[in-house]
C-alpha cells in the first residue's frame, strides 16, 4: 500500500543521527500513514547499513544508496521520484528542521489547495540574532540573489525544509538541474506557471551528531545554480564554468611562460612545453573541484583523468591551430580567426573531457549498480543552511 507522505532525508556520515531522527518522526506521525526514505551518498560511517538494519523491522524505512554519485538536490530528487505518496517533505537528518512541523505542513497543503509549504527559518528580523556575522550577511545576500531569480518574495528560499505535492513534483521533474544544494530553489525557478506557496515559520534547532558540511564550494554551487537558472537556455552553467577556468588557465600560462623564459632564461620552447603541462595541470584540478565536482574524481581516478584530459587538450588545441590557420589563410581577420578557432576547440575540450575524463566514472558506476539491481542505490546529507 502506498503511503500518504514520503519524508525524503539525503545523508552523508549521520549514523548517529539515524536512530533518534527516526523516532522523532514516528512521535510526531503517529496516525499518519507515512515513510522514510533516506539517500545515502556511500556514507563510511555504516549509515546505509544501520539503516537497512532498520528496515528488516520497520517497513516505512527505505535506503537508496547512490554509487558514484554526489549532491544533495540529486538525492532529493532521486528520493521523491522513488516515491508514489501524494505528499513528499525534504528535511535534513541533522535535527536541525523542526519534525513537529510536519502535521502542520501537510493540514495547510490540503486545506489551503496550495502545492508547496517551505519551512522558514526567517520570517521574524529576530530569527537572524542567533546568525554569526559572516553567517548573517552570506543568508541575507544569497536570499536577496535567490529572490531575483525565482521572483518570489520568501524570506528562506534556501530553507532546505519543506514539503510539496506530488503534482507540483511532476510539473518541474524534467526542468530540475539536480546542481549543488539548494534544491528548493531549484524546484521554484523550475516551476512553470502560477504557484501557491506559504511559509510557516520555526526555530533552527543546533546539529545533534556530526559536523556540518558547509563550505566555500556550497556557496560556489548556490551561485552555480543561479546562473544555470538565469542562463542554463542559452549557456550551461558547467560549460560557463569550464571556459572562466581555461581563460584563468591563460593567465597562468602567460605568467609562468615569462618566468620561465624572460626571467629564469630557459629556451622558449622548452619554457613554452613547461607551461602548457603546468596548465594542463591546473585547469584538471580547478576543473575537478569546481566545474565537475559533482562527479569528481578522487585517487587513482584522478591520474587517469589528468591523463584524459591532457590528452584531449591537446587534441583540442591541434583543432584549434587548424581552424584559425586555415581561415587565416583565406583572408579572414587574424581576431575573428583566432577566435573561432579558441571557441571550437573550447566547446571540443568540454564536451571531450566531460564524456571521457570525468563522465566514464559515472558511467561505470551506473553500469555497476543496473548489474547488481539488489543492492540499493546511496544519498547525500548535507547542512543546507547558507
Amino acid at each position: 500500500m502506498t503511503a500518504r507522505l514520503t519524508v525524503v532525508i539525503p545523508t552523508l556520515n549521520e549514523r548517529g543521527n539515524v536512530d533518534p531522527l527516526l523516532e522523532r518522526l514516528r512521535r510526531t506521525l503517529a496516525g499518519v500513514d507515512w515513510e522514510a526514505i533516506f539517500v545515502d551518498d556511500d556514507s563510511s560511517d555504516g549509515t546505509a547499513e544501520r539503516l537497512r538494519e532498520i528496515a528488516e523491522t520497520d517497513a516505512r524505512v527505505r535506503c537508496l544508496q547512490r554509487i558514484g554519485r554526489r549532491g544533495l538536490a540529486g538525492a532529493c530528487i532521486e528520493g521523491m521520484l522513488a516515491s508514489s505518496a501524494p505528499y513528499l517533505a525534504v528535511m535534513d537528518a541533522d535535527m536541525q528542521h523542526d519534525e513537529t512541523l510536519l502535521p502542520r505542513m501537510i493540514e495547510t497543503l490540503i486545506d489551503d489547495d496550495l502545492d508547496l509549504v517551505i519551512g522558514s527559518r526567517y520570517t521574524r528580523p529576530e530569527d537572524l540574532a542567533s546568525l554569526s556575522d559572516r553567517r548573517r550577511f552570506a543568508s541575507r545576500c544569497a536570499t536577496r540573489l535567490g529572490r531575483a531569480i525565482i521572483g518570489a518574495e520568501l524570506t528562506d528560499p534556501m530553507s532546505g525544509f519543506f514539503m510539496l505535492k506530488r503534482r507540483l513534483l511532476d510539473r518541474t521533474k524534467r526542468r530540475l538541474t539536480g546542481k549543488g544544494f539548494k534544491i528548493l530553489l531549484d524546484i521554484i525557478a523550475s516551476t512553470p506557471g502560477e504557484l501557491r506557496y506559504r511559509e510557516i515559520p520555526y526555530t533552527f534547532r543546533g546539529r545533534l551528531w556530526g559536523e556540518s558540511k558547509l563550505d566555500t564550494l556550497v556557496v560556489w554551487e548556490y551561485f552555480v545554480l543561479l546562473a544555470e537558472k538565469l542562463l542554463g537556455k542559452v549557456l550551461p552553467a558547467r560549460f560557463m564554468m569550464f571556459a572562466v577556468v581555461g581563460g584563468l588557465g591563460v593567465m597562468f600560462h602567460l605568467v609562468v611562460l615569462a618566468l620561465l623564459h624572460r626571467s629564469w632564461g630557459l629556451a622558449f620552447p622548452y619554457s613554452q612545453a613547461l607551461a602548457t603541462l603546468f596548465v594542463m595541470a591546473i585547469n584538471f584540478y580547478l576543473n575537478n573541484v569546481f566545474t565537475h565536482r559533482d562527479l569528481r574524481l578522487r585517487g587513482w581516478r584522478m591520474l587517469q583523468g589528468w591523463l584524459f584530459f591532457s590528452l584531449l587538450c591537446g587534441v583540442g588545441a591541434a583543432i584549434n591551430l587548424a581552424i584559425a590557420t586555415h581561415l587565416h589563410g583565406f583572408g579572414v581577420h587574424w581576431i575573428v580567426a583566432g577566435f573561432v578557432g579558441v571557441t571550437i576547440g573550447g566547446v571540443f575540450n568540454y564536451v571531450a573531457t566531460l564524456r571521457f575524463a570525468w563522465q566514464l566514472r559515472q558511467n561505470r558506476s551506473a553500469a555497476g549498480e543496473r548489474m547488481d539491481p539488489a543492492r540499493p542505490a546511496t544519498g547525500s546529507g548535507r547542512d543546507q543552511s547558507p
